[in-house]
């Protein structure tokens, strides 16, 4: 079977300062960051500045979580697993966590999928109401069909306000390059790499966040990450979404 590799490359909108710190956090990622204290021997953790409170050093580290400037998030209009033509813009009045998937992958997106479930199931409140957004970065697997059996196959439709957008390979281009996502496609045999990262849009269309997604891989080569790591993530993705919420 066909595997997708993923690049963690920061997207080329950001701005030069976050870039630098973005690329500090992505060293560092499921690890603390410490320095020794002049006054004490204990190590002490470094916080990146301008997170929701609610999310952990620990879980913003993990997930490289930065703030970004408050923007626009860019427009699209796509098309999703049951066919419902879904605009960025229809979703306004409530967060949105953005991800970039492939629907024939069987590294990283299985594993973002889990996250995004975790994440459902911590969310409380308002927040409940949090749009989940996956956009197809397969040039060769468009169809809603190729939506739809992912989102099945990984149980994303247990999320109500779960949308897996496809689209024409221009229009499919025009959201990469808008959020500045790499996709390299050589052919339907090779292997799918694009830039990996999630985007939290906040209820008025407004860019937050943007944090970097992880992959390890066991011995046999398989895609792996912990069941603590991946319910780290799921709670750091509900956290900032409730923190949106409010």
């Amino acid at each position: 079977m066909r595997h997708e590799r993923y690049a963690a490359k920061v997207p080329k909108r950001l701005t030069l300062p976050l870039i630098l710190a973005l690329v500090v956090t992505i060293i560092v990622a499921g690890t603390a960051i410490v320095v020794l204290s002049r006054r004490t021997s204990a190590p002490t953790v470094l916080r990146p500045s301008g997170l929701p409170a609610a999310v952990t050093t620990n879980e913003a580290n993990l997930m490289a979580l930065s703030p970004v400037p408050s923007r626009p998030a860019p427009a699209f209009t796509l098309t999703d697993q049951h066919g419902r033509t879904i605009s960025l813009a229809s979703l306004r009045g409530r967060p949105v966590v953005i991800n970039f998937m492939d629907p024939h992958c069987v590294d990283i997106c299985p594993l973002v999928a889990q996250e995004l479930r975790y994440a459902r199931a911590d969310l409380t409140g308002a927040a409940k109401d949090t749009v989940f957004i996956g956009i197809n970065v397969n040039p060769y697997a468009r169809s809603v069909a190729n939506m739809a059996t992912f989102t099945n196959t990984h149980l994303l439709n247990t999320i109500p306000t779960w949308h897996f957008l496809t689209g024409t390979v221009p229009a499919l281009k025009t959201v990469w390059h808008a959020y500045g996502v790499v996709v390299q496609a050589a052919s339907p045999t090779a292997d799918v790499v694009h830039t990996a990262v999630t985007y939290f849009i906040d209820p008025a269309g407004n860019e937050r966040y943007v944090a970097i997604p992880v992959v390890d891989h066991n011995s046999s080569g398989a895609a792996f990450l912990p069941g603590n790591t991946l319910q780290a993530w799921g709670r750091g993705i509900a956290a900032v979404a409730e923190s949106l919420a409010r």
